[in-house]
């Protein structure tokens, strides 16, 4: 019988996602306590799907010796500072995106945890597990795609008022950033995922559908390292929500379907350059193991590498990447020019891409 890891929650919000996908892998966790300083929302999900247990307490519930992990469901401000605790309290980590407010978080994350040696950290990215991206990716192993070309993401959702209206939503002390951040994160995610880090961008940025300190449109474009060419917009002010996900090779154009927040899962269509190579294309599908996905498939395969010492399914570098466009995009905006990457120590967002006005004290070497 595989081991059982016991996962304390903390939040009450994205957290019913999550609890979720721990009870569609029910022989792999337990959770036996969820902490929320919201206490109806908290109280119900600990009824929705039997948690024994509801606290307030987030030290006490990082510090007991029975849990193995902490899921951080929290607003993104928090995540570093909780992150931190829980390592430094030997517990394995999964936090939601984004995963913190800087690159800087990000790098000096990577050292709490390697001298902490034992605790691993996940970030959440679950929308890749899905299994149109999974067969892309598959596709790409097996030297089916031929070069890459172009990559072309659109995201296009809703948010209203009503969205609004939770007060740490639209501020760039609480949110730390707008769609491009909170929303369009995982569909850039999934860019990174197929073509491997950016190396350049340039983007505009605005506020067009609602009264909020934050971006809720933009439009990027970006140079990847692997010499291939990305365009990606954003917008919460689309009537119809769609998400697309086009990627063009030599051999093979990939496309997702227009679902907003599934447009990882099946049908994709793929569309070779000729019917010889269709043949071979729709041959390797037809092989395709189908596993489950999102947040289920995310959290299996995070017990995997928890019980053979190996990697998280999702790492830091992945976070680090996927910051890196973010950051990026928001120097760009502001100085009207591309701006390469990696992002290094001495980039002026390194430590943080909130506006001047916008940031507290930044912790120094």
């Amino acid at each position: 019988m595989p081991k059982k890891f016991r996962v304390g929650v903390i939040g009450a919000g994205i957290a019913s996602r999550h609890l979720a996908g721990f009870s569609w892998n029910k022989d792999l966790f337990e959770v036996p306590v969820l902490c929320s300083l919201d206490e109806e929302r908290g109280r119900a999900l600990c009824d929705e799907f039997g948690i024994a247990e509801y606290t307030q307490d987030t030290e006490a519930l990082i510090a007991r010796p029975d849990i193995d992990i902490i899921d951080i469901c929290t607003p993104p401000s928090s995540h570093f500072d909780l992150c931190r605790k829980a390592i430094e309290a030997g517990k394995h980590v999964i936090c939601e995106k984004p995963l913190f407010g800087s690159i800087a978080e990000v790098d000096e994350m990577r050292g709490i945890v390697e001298r902490a040696a034992g605790p691993k950290l996940m970030p959440i990215f679950q929308y890749r597990y899905g299994s149109g991206l999974q067969k892309l990716k598959m596709l790409i192993e097996r030297g089916l795609t031929g070069a890459p070309f172009l990559t072309t993401i659109e995201t296009h959702w809703w948010r209203g008022p009503d969205y609004y209206a939770v007060p740490w939503r639209g501020k760039w002390a609480t949110e730390l950033g707008g769609g491009l951040l909170g929303h369009a994160i995982h569909a850039h995610d999934m860019l990174n995922y197929v073509q491997g880090a950016c190396a350049e961008v340039f983007s505009y940025g605005a506020t067009l559908v609602n009264p909020i300190e934050v971006e809720d449109t933009a439009a990027l474009a970006v140079k990847m390292q692997n010499g291939s060419l990305a365009t990606l917009s954003m917008t919460l002010g689309s009537r119809k929500e769609i998400s697309r996900l086009r990627f063009c090779f030599n051999d093979l154009v990939a496309e997702s379907i227009l679902e907003p927040y599934t447009m990882g899962r099946d049908p994709w269509t793929f569309i070779a350059g000729t019917d010889e190579h269709q043949q071979r294309v729709d041959a390797a599908l037809a092989g395709y193991e189908v596993k489950e996905d999102g947040y289920t498939r995310q959290f299996e395969l995070f017990h995997q590498a928890l019980t053979d010492g190996s990697e998280p399914p999702v790492t830091l570098q992945d976070a680090r990447n996927s910051l890196e466009l973010v950051t990026a995009a928001y120097h760009s905006q502001r100085t009207g020019q591309p701006t390469k990457l990696p992002i290094e120590p001495g980039h002026p967002l390194y430590r943080s891409w909130l506006p001047e006005a916008e940031r507290g004290p930044i912790k120094q070497d």
